[in-house]
């Protein structure tokens, strides 16, 4: 893939992480007016979002085949549910927070896991966020719900893990159009045994299907589309910046609260997890450095 002019990457990186904010914002509206149920918005959000990346991906499911693979669909089905029913308690910026928080956990635990090695400055970042983590969460005059944050802290992990399952694809756009179909039939049990149509509206449905064609079908393509112009730190360090978007987005057009305690956790949360990716790269360049000497 060619790459893009910095303007247009500029553009394109830019409408990427306001598409990923937008997605806590339509959730969190859509639960708070009461105009749909959490197991409705998910099915209407995969089911919009598989259309749009078939579409887009048509003429290649015709002479390849559908991508993506089932494991894959269960995490984000996985992702979907808990993220739907996490927002009918938190604000959309405590809500990303920890959905971010989470992801980039979940990641960094998994490359520990796998061998990695981690310098003391990555320590002291991964401290730090799990730190504004726990900060958010613990009892307090402002502390999110507790089921809403356990349900969106599942959200991340799901969400981290399809991430960690599509490093390795080849035909990202591919496979999250068959992982988003297959998602569908999943999304299909919660809304039968939980869906009240009563509490389904016109409005309600305009939501879940922004969220899913627009925020999340066109969303992740545009992301695969800047992905080839981005280093891996800068993808890592650009998406920091959706739990401010959402929170602001929250407080400007959701009428949330700006707390002092979101702020806190915000403040840790992102610190941490820009120390633990600065730390990784310069770490990783000075090994560079290291082994051309030998």
């Amino acid at each position: 893939m060619p790459q893009l002019s910095r303007i247009r990457l500029l553009l394109l990186t830019s409408a990427t992480m306001l598409a990923f904010a937008a997605n806590s914002l339509f959730c969190r509206e859509a639960l708070a007016s009461g105009s749909i149920d959490a197991a409705s918005f998910t099915l209407i959000r995969i089911a919009s979002g598989a259309l749009m990346l078939g579409i887009l991906v048509s003429p290649h499911i015709r002479t390849g085949g559908l991508g993506g693979n089932w494991l894959s669909a269960a995490a984000l089905f996985g992702y979907a549910i808990a993220f739907s029913f996490a927002y009918n308690s938190l604000s959309a910026g405590t809500g990303a927070l920890l959905l971010f928080g989470a992801v980039q956990i979940t990641m960094i635990l998994y490359g520990l896991w796998s061998g990695e090695r981690i310098n003391r400055k990555q320590t002291i970042g991964a401290l730090l966020a799990g730190a504004g983590l726990v900060w958010l969460v613990l009892p307090g005059v402002s502390a999110p719900s507790l089921v809403g944050a356990v349900l969106m802290i599942i959200a991340g992990i799901s969400w981290g893990i399809y991430s960690l399952l599509g490093r390795s694809t080849d035909r990202p756009t591919l496979a999250t159009a068959g992982n988003f179909i297959r998602a569908v039939p999943m999304a299909l049990v919660p809304f039968a045994l939980l869906v009240h149509s009563e509490t389904i509206s016109a409005t309600g449905i305009g939501y879940a299907v922004a969220s899913g064609a627009l925020a999340s079908g066109l969303g992740y393509a545009l992301w695969y589309l800047v992905l080839p112009s981005l280093t891996s730190v800068t993808a890592a360090m650009v998406q920091l910046s959706v739990p401010i978007i959402a929170a602001f987005g929250g407080f400007i057009w959701l009428g949330e609260a700006m707390t002092t305690r979101l702020l806190v956790a915000s403040i840790a949360v992102l610190g941490g997890i820009t120390l633990f990716v600065m730390s990784k790269q310069g770490n990783r360049a000075s090994n560079e450095v290291k082994s051309k000497k030998h």
